[in-house]
């Protein structure tokens, strides 16, 4: 399979496996009813809605919907309707989770219940897709984790990259470069990140990490642009070439990634990695395109390995 080089590309993968059903909690949300609808339309998933029934169909017609396109079950209380989200989701009836009106913690404590929820044991991080903004060619890029993970360890760091290069190999890449972005490009006692940027490409040299290539520390500049590292003198062949970006912190990631949206007005998709299905945790700020863009990304992440 050939790696996706636009979300268009992403679109239309995910409506060539077949329409799913992504499971809606609190789905009152105009955003994320807005984008399901559109999913169905395309072939892509249809919704199983879980919230105040009278309020959903309303919506729907709204949105010049037939509601029996999809399921809507009435529970209008948002965390019983996490909870039961998560359960169809657990007795196979969804292939995945889209946030509604919810606040994202009530989603997440449902999915990290113990006993009841979509724990795999591994950690769960987001991943962001977006294009690349100032290559030659059209290609898109991976950020990850601005969402999940506040200021990880150099192990919860191989986690999240892993999780990440997962992802990408779904997407169609045999082998994703992962840049671990630093503000230098040079390891250093007194920037810890550094150090485990090297750490990181070290292992991976030794295979300690797989299926993808790993190169830091570097600066976004030479992540992205070949001719920036060459201008810094970066000899590594990979350097510029990057597939995802490895963020040091919550904060980091959190910028870099609105600032694809709402700097390079580049659409963007996000996905939540490391459980048993994919969970989707869109801003509330984020357009109904995005959110569609993030079903295609789930649906494309919920394959096996290719």
């Amino acid at each position: 399979m050939d790696p996706i080089r636009t979300l268009d590309e992403l679109v239309a993968r995910a409506r060539a496996l077949g329409p799913r059903v992504v499971a809606v909690p609190a789905a009152e949300s105009e955003t994320a009813l807005a984008a399901v609808v559109e999913a169905r339309r395309r072939g892509i998933a249809r919704g199983l809605l879980i919230g105040d029934r009278e309020g959903l169909v309303d919506r729907l017609w709204k949105l010049e919907e037939d509601p029996s396109h999809h399921e809507i079950v009435h529970e209008p209380d948002d965390r019983r309707a996490a909870t039961l989200a998560v359960e169809r989701v657990r007795a196979g009836e969804a292939s995945l989770l889209l946030k509604g009106r919810l606040p994202t913690g009530d989603l997440l404590r449902a999915v990290l219940d113990r006993d009841h929820g979509l724990r795999t044991g591994r950690i769960l991080s987001d991943v962001m897709v977006s294009e690349h903004p100032s290559s030659p060619s059209r290609r898109i890029v991976g950020i990850t984790d601005g969402g999940v993970n506040v200021a990880p360890r150099l192990a919860e760091k191989q986690a999240i990259l892993e999780n990440a290069v997962r992802v990408f190999h779904r997407l169609g890449f045999a082998r994703p470069v992962v840049a671990v972005l630093c503000a230098v490009e040079t390891p250093s006692s007194a920037m810890p990140h550094t150090q485990d940027a090297r750490a990181l490409a070290e292992m991976a040299a030794r295979g300690e990490i797989e299926g993808c290539d790993v190169v830091g520390p570097l600066a976004l500049d030479n992540a992205l642009l070949p001719w920036a590292a060459k201008a810094k003198g970066i000899e590594h062949p990979l350097a510029g070439r990057a597939d995802v970006l490895l963020v040091p912190t919550i904060e980091a990631g959190n910028i870099l990634g609105k600032a694809f949206s709402w700097l390079a007005g580049k659409p963007v998709a996000h996905v939540i990695e490391g459980a048993r299905v994919p969970v989707l945790i869109p801003s509330r700020v984020e357009r109904a395109d995005d959110k569609l863009l993030s079903i295609a990304l789930g649906i494309l992440s919920a394959q096996e390995d290719a």
